[in-house]
């Protein structure tokens, strides 16, 4: 089986090709260092953790680079505003990146690159573009010339000619045309600066990953991702850049993730309708958030709420309830005859190749989760069928689903703990934050154990719907009778 990855540039899947054999180089635009992450950037950053997770799983190497901007207009404005200077403020919300990133449990790319660290590379690419006719210098400013890369909107499916009819000229604007974009920008008094061939100044935003990839990857390399708001006119401007100065294609797969939206309106720091990692993690356990992610495709819109992330808290634990289970299993006897049924069995040992063959389809995380809850479903009615003292057998396949699960869920960063420990500490929270009467559930759980171990079936069962009226939920098990609050 072969990757099939939804190519922007082409706008249509293809099958994953590397430039060098089962290498694949990948290159995601980071954050800009100006304020706390919120849940559109651990979006961005669990959806290439769990790309570069499968990658590997597939058995292709990867090195993988993502960027961080740390100079920058926000960076500038906001340090003015804390009265602190652009490289303290920006170092500072790298360090909370960090922790956020570590609290959602990503994998660190093999590099991380800080746009102020490769200012020479960038200078150099500028000054290479300049020679070529396809940048020029205004009052310390250097600009790109759009119109020598007639290719210019191909990512973004744009036509020069009407982007020009809805752009300005400003007063003071000296650009020979008004799409040409800047790379480099003369310093004012205040900000930081380093020293060009066209005066002191800092580089443009677009410019830097150009020069960063390029360090990294040389001129081609196999992907590039981000968010689709990053299509245009950071990427195009990104490829006119690179394949204008080196006449080579730049990226051979462009990967882009939907928005994360609040009412079906994006969510972003400038309509102040954002929610932070940490806010969510605050009341979330980590791996509920990857839950919530990976249950919607990733190139698709997601409309977060606190409805989906029940749901998404719900289906976490159904699917640690399933390990769980299997987990207080009894090593089985080899005398008791194997009562699972060849046809669940073969099902069972098909969960690798549905899960390979739903990701390999763009990485469609959405149908792996349906997998799993189809593998879970099966697991649970095997267990129903299973005597005290069960076959061997029968025990080995169940452990052996269990273990495959919670391999392949690992690549989205799920069922990372374990099973007994994770359901305790779920029990506890929903406990503590109800207010529930443990003491008189223990003495009811109790008095329903003493009638199913006198056959009082009709006592036993308004028990349990007494419990339920009060939002308490019980499950019968080898191991006994445990219970829970419900939502």
């Amino acid at each position: 089986m072969t990757i099939h990855i939804h190519n922007t540039l082409t706008a249509k899947k293809e099958p994953l090709q590397t430039l060098e054999p089962n290498h694949v180089k990948l290159y995601v635009c980071g954050i800009t260092s100006y304020d706390y992450c919120h849940i559109g950037h651990a979006r961005s950053a669990l959806a290439f953790d769990m790309i570069v997770r499968y990658l590997r799983f597939r058995g292709y190497r990867v090195t993988f680079v993502r960027n961080f901007t740390d100079i920058d207009d926000k960076i500038i404005t906001r340090a003015q505003e804390q009265q602190t200077s652009p490289e303290e403020l920006a170092e500072r919300f790298i360090g909370e990146f960090y922790t956020d990133m570590d609290a959602l449990g990503t994998l660190r790319p093999d590099f991380e690159p800080k746009a102020t660290e490769h200012i020479p590379e960038m200078i150099e690419l500028i000054t290479q573009l300049i020679a070529q006719g396809k940048a020029y210098e205004a009052g310390g400013d250097v600009y790109y010339v759009v119109e020598s890369f007639p290719e210019y909107g191909k990512l973004s499916k744009r036509n020069i000619d009407e982007m020009q009819a809805g752009a300005r000229i400003s007063v003071n604007e000296q650009k020979r045309h008004p799409m040409d974009f800047v790379l480099w920008k003369a310093s004012k008094a205040g900000e930081p600066s380093w020293p060009s061939p066209w005066g002191p100044g800092r580089p443009g935003w677009h410019i830097e990953c150009s020069a960063m990839s390029r360090k990294f990857f040389g001129d081609t390399f196999d992907i590039h991702g981000g968010g689709q708001d990053l299509i245009f006119p950071h990427h195009e401007n990104e490829i006119a850049q690179s394949e204008g100065a080196s006449g080579c294609p730049y990226v051979h797969t462009w990967v882009h993730h939907g928005f994360v939206t609040i009412r079906d309106e994006k969510m972003s720091k400038s309509l102040g309708n954002f929610l932070t990692i940490r806010d969510i993690l605050a009341h979330y356990h980590p791996e509920v958030l990857r839950f919530f992610i990976f249950s919607t495709h990733y190139r698709s819109p997601l409309d977060f709420s606190e409805s989906a992330m029940q749901d998404a808290a719900t289906g976490l634990e159904r699917l640690y309830e399933c390990i769980a289970a299997v987990d207080a299993l009894p090593g089985g006897s080899a005398d008791t005859p194997t009562l699972l049924p060849a046809e669940e069995s073969g099902r069972l040992a098909a969960v690798r190749d549905r899960f390979v063959e739903a990701m390999d389809n763009d990485f469609n995380t959405a149908q792996a989760q349906g997998i799993f809850f189809d593998t879970v479903k099966s697991v649970n009615r095997l267990l129903s069928l299973l005597p005290a003292e069960p076959a061997r057998a029968d025990v080995a396949i169940l452990r052996g689903t269990a273990a495959t699960l919670k391999e392949l869920a690992g690549i989205m960063g799920l069922l990372r703990e374990d099973a007994r420990t994770f359901l305790a500490n779920r029990r506890t929270a929903k406990i503590t934050g109800s207010g529930v009467d443990v003491p008189a559930i223990e003495a009811l759980l109790a008095e329903r154990d003493q009638a199913r171990r006198e056959k009082n079936w009709q006592r036993s069962d308004q028990i349990r719907d007494e419990l339920l009226s009060r939002n308490i939920e019980i499950q019968d098990g080898a191991g006994g009778t445990t219970w829970t609050v419900k939502g």
